[in-house]
C-alpha cells in the first residue's frame, strides 16, 4: 500500500483521516480542534484507550505555554511534557498507533505530525495464575497488556542485552507481537527462523491471540502433543530466557509462548524450584508417577481384567468380581468421557455453583450408576485414579494429549488384547520420538541421550551446581556461571 504523506493543509489532512477512519461514524474515535498560540492544532485519539488525565495535562501545558510562531512545530514538540513523543511524516505512521491508543497531533501549515504515547489499556492487575499456583513464591502473573508483560520480565532480568522486539501482525487487527530474548545467549539461527515465520503470517487478525499465532509458526501436523510451552508466570519465563529460549508475547493474551520446548519442559513446575532439592525431587517423582498413571493405568487394568491369566498371584485381587450389564471397556470409556464432560461443564458453570455441581456428579451420579449396575466399583476407582494423574500434569495441553493417548490405548487393548496394548504403547512412543519442535528432538535428553541432562530431569539439583545452559537450545553463551 502506497504511503500517504501528511500535507501542510490541515483541512486536507482531516479529509484524508475522515475518509480512512470514518471518524464521524465511530463514537469511540475522538478529535479535538483548538488554537495554540494562535495556531490551529487538531488532536485524534481513541477514547477507550487513552489516559484522559494525561491528555488533559498535555492540553493544559500547551495552552499555558506561549509558543513562538516561527519554528512553531519544533517548539510545540519540545513543549509537550511526556516521556515518549515521536515525529511522523505519513498518515500510515500515525493511523495504526493512534488506533492503538496513542495521541495524534496535526498542526496547520506543517507536513509532519506528532505521536504521544498516552495509552491506558483496560485490564486487570497482575495476579497469580490459576493453573500455575505455588505454595511459596511470587504472586504476580502476566496480564492481557503487553506493556505490563515486558515490564514484569524486565524487572527480573535487568540485563542490557535483553531484547524486546515489537512487530505488528494482522492486516486488520495490527496486533502487537513481541519477541523476547537475551542477545548473547539465544541461538541466532532459531531467532531467524522465528522471525521469518512471524513475518510470513498473512491473516486478517489474531483474534485468538497466541494460540492462533502458534498455528502459523509451528508445524503441528497430526501430533496432539504441545510443541510450545505456555506460561503465565514471569519467573518461569525469565528462567527460560536465561537458558537461551525465545519468548513470543501477544497483546491481549496473558500466556507467553516459550520456544523451543521438549516433552520434559512440559512436566516441570515452578513449585519444584521453590522447595529444597530433596523435596523438589520428591514432588517431581510423584508428578511423574501421576502422569504415567494417567496414560497406562486404565489400559493395563483393562488388559488384566479381560485376560486374568496374565495377572500375577500377588495381584489376583485385580479385576471386576462380577460381570456388569455393559462391557468393561464401554464402562471405562463412558466414565472417562463423563469426567471430561464434568470438567467442561465446570468451566461454563458460574463459580458459586461449580462446587455443588461437582459434588452432585461425584456422589449422586457415580453412586447411583454403581447401584443400578451400569458401572462396576473398580471401573470407577481406576477411572478416578487416572483422572487424578491427568490433573497432576502441569501442562494442560499435555494432559489432554495424554487423555487422547489413553483412549486409543484402551481401544487397542480391548480389540487385540496383549498385542494391542504393546502396539499402542509402541505407537505412543514412536509418535513422541518422531515429534520435533523448531527442529528440536521432543524426547531430549532421553533421545538422543544426554546423561548429565537426563540426570537433571530426574533429580532437582541446587542452582550453584548448574554450571552450563541446556545444550538443546544451542545457546551462544553456554556458561551459566563460572
Amino acid at each position: 500500500m502506497e504511503s500517504t504523506p501528511i500535507v501542510m493543509n490541515l483541512d486536507q489532512n482531516k479529509r484524508i483521516l475522515e475518509d480512512r477512519l470514518k471518524i464521524s461514524a465511530s463514537f469511540d474515535l475522538g478529535n479535538r480542534e483548538l488554537l495554540v498560540s494562535g495556531k490551529k492544532v487538531i488532536l485524534y485519539y481513541v477514547t477507550g484507550l487513552c489516559d484522559a488525565a494525561v491528555v488533559v495535562d498535555l492540553l493544559r501545558g500547551m495552552q499555558e505555554e506561549s509558543i513562538p510562531e516561527d519554528s512553531f512545530f519544533s517548539n510545540l514538540y519540545h513543549t509537550i511534557s511526556h516521556q515518549q513523543v515521536e515525529v511522523i511524516d505519513t498518515m500510515e505512521e500515525g493511523i495504526t498507533p493512534m488506533l492503538s491508543g496513542l495521541l495524534l497531533i496535526l498542526v496547520e501549515g506543517e507536513a509532519k505530525g506528532i505521536l504521544v504515547d498516552v495509552r491506558s489499556y483496560p485490564g486487570r492487575t497482575p495476579e497469580e495464575p490459576d493453573t500455575e499456583k505455588v505454595v511459596r513464591g511470587s504472586r504476580d502473573g502476566y496480564t492481557e497488556n503487553i506493556i505490563e508483560n515486558t515490564a514484569l520480565t524486565r524487572r527480573r532480568i535487568r540485563d542490557k542485552r535483553l531484547r524486546n522486539e515489537l512487530m505488528q501482525i494482522g492486516e486488520r487487527s495490527k496486533t502487537d507481537v513481541c519477541i523476547s530474548y537475551i542477545e548473547d545467549v539465544a541461538n541466532p539461527d532459531l531467532l531467524k527462523v522465528i522471525k521469518d515465520r512471524l513475518e510470513k503470517v498473512d491473516v486478517d487478525g489474531l483474534t485468538m491471540a497466541d494460540k492462533m499465532l502458534e498455528e502459523y509458526i509451528v508445524k503441528q501436523g497430526r501430533t496432539p502433543f504441545p510443541l510450545v510451552r505456555y506460561t503465565e508466570r514471569p519467573d518461569v519465563a525469565a528462567s527460560h530466557l536465561l537458558e537461551g529460549h525465545i519468548l513470543v508475547m501477544v497483546d491481549t493474551s496473558p500466556s507467553i509462548m516459550i520456544t523451543p520446548t521438549t516433552f520434559f519442559h512440559h512436566v516441570q513446575h515452578a513449585e519444584e524450584y521453590r522447595q529444597s532439592p530433596v523435596v523438589g525431587t520428591f514432588v517431581r517423582w510423584v508428578r511423574f508417577f501421576g502422569m504415567l498413571t494417567s496414560v497406562f493405568l486404565l489400559p493395563m487394568w483393562l488388559l488384566l481384567s479381560i485376560q486374568p491369566e496374565l495377572t500375577p498371584e500377588a495381584l489376583s485381587f485385580i479385576g471386576p468380581k462380577e460381570e456388569g450389564t455393559i462391557p468393561l471397556v464401554v464402562q471405562i470409556l463412558i466414565a472417562d468421557i463423563g469426567i471430561e464432560l464434568l470438567r467442561i461443564a465446570a468451566i461454563h458453570t458460574p463459580t458459586p455453583l461449580s462446587t455443588s455441581m461437582g459434588l452432585i456428579a461425584a456422589v449422586l451420579i457415580g453412586q447411583i450408576a454403581i447401584d443400578v449396575g451400569l458401572f462396576g466399583p473398580e471401573a470407577i476407582l481406576y477411572v478416578a485414579a487416572s483422572a487424578i494423574g491427568t490433573y497432576s500434569t502441569p501442562s494442560y495441553e499435555l494432559s489432554v494429549a495424554h487423555k487422547i493417548s489413553r483412549i486409543l490405548l484402551l481401544i487397542m487393548t480391548a480389540l487385540f488384547g496383549v498385542k494391542g496394548f504393546f502396539i499402542g504403547v509402541l505407537i505412543y512412543t514412536l509418535s513422541l520420538i518422531s515429534t520435533k519442535s523448531f527442529r528440536t528432538p521432543y524426547l531430549w535428553p532421553f533421545l538422543p541421550f544426554n546423561g548429565k541432562a537426563f540426570i537433571q530431569i530426574l533429580f532437582r539439583f541446587t542452582n550453584p551446581t548448574l554450571k552450563v545452559r541446556p545444550s538443546i537450545v544451542r545457546p551462544k553463551d553456554t556458561e551459566r556461571q563460572s
